[in-house]
């Protein structure tokens, strides 16, 4: 692996794919708009590169050689326990099926081939933003002597936000970090409706909406996969059909 020196005052991202003519496209646009780039051609490489150079941000093409995409995400979150570094995939693949995987497996956002240039920035800013809102809010949580305060309970959910942890009557519940994010921001207004609009704006914090809204969607369903005994009859995370999502503070 080749040293590369980055500018420290600046995000780096790493571009994870074997297209040459994508990864240079990626690349051109991440510099010319200030970011460091670090580059890998397969998952095996991107692994070893994700745990050496820690970058801000991870844009990853699922249909990589030596080790896929899927899995790429999966040891980074998983095995390797990088929780803080946003995954952004990148895919051909546009089922909602293959978006889901991706998501399961701990990615932050899921973006299909044919893109377009601006949306993929856009996307990254956001990203990065709410990476670092994250960071800040932590690190706060942190220097705070009383826990209490970083506890949410509603019903029998309790959130634990400062060990980004969720328990469902007490059993803790394995949530990825933007999992965690969405349940909190429901969590921390109980009974009230959010609209998809709204997590959008102030969780992923998208300027544009078009395109994104069915990622909600896929969310809450990975989410009540996770913490609702009966997935057919929630009695936690509710929909208000038409409307958006609420967390119930009924037990």
């Amino acid at each position: 692996m080749e040293n590369i020196v980055v500018e420290k005052d600046k995000k780096t991202i790493l571009v994870v794919d074997d297209e040459d003519n994508i990864r240079d496209l990626l690349v051109f646009n991440l510099q010319k708009e200030g970011y460091n780039t670090l580059e890998a051609q397969d998952g095996i490489a991107a692994v070893d590169m994700a745990l050496e150079k820690k970058p801000d941000l991870i844009l990853l093409d699922v249909m990589i050689p030596k080790l896929d995409g899927i899995s790429v995400c999966k040891k980074i979150r998983y095995a390797l326990n990088i929780s803080n570094i946003p995954i952004l995939m990148i895919s051909a693949k546009d089922s909602e099926s293959d978006k889901i995987v991706g998501l399961e497996m701990g990615a932050d956002d899921y973006i299909t081939k044919p893109f377009q240039i601006r949306e993929v920035m856009a996307r990254i800013k956001a990203n990065l933003r709410k990476a670092e809102l994250n960071a800040n809010y932590e690190n706060n949580q942190n220097s705070k002597a009383n826990d209490k305060n970083s506890i949410i309970k509603v019903g029998d959910l309790t959130l634990d936000t400062k060990k980004v942890e969720v328990k469902v009557k007490g059993e803790v519940i394995n949530l990825t970090k933007k999992e965690f994010d969405v349940l909190k921001y429901l969590a921390s207004q109980p009974g009230q409706v959010v609209t998809r609009e709204m997590l959008l704006r102030d969780v992923w914090e998208y300027e544009e909406y078009v395109g994104a809204i069915r990622t909600i969607d896929v969310t809450m369903n990975r989410i009540r996969d996770k913490i609702e005994k009966d997935k057919a009859n929630p009695k936690i995370l509710i929909t208000k059909r038409g409307v958006g999502y609420y967390v119930t503070d009924k037990t």
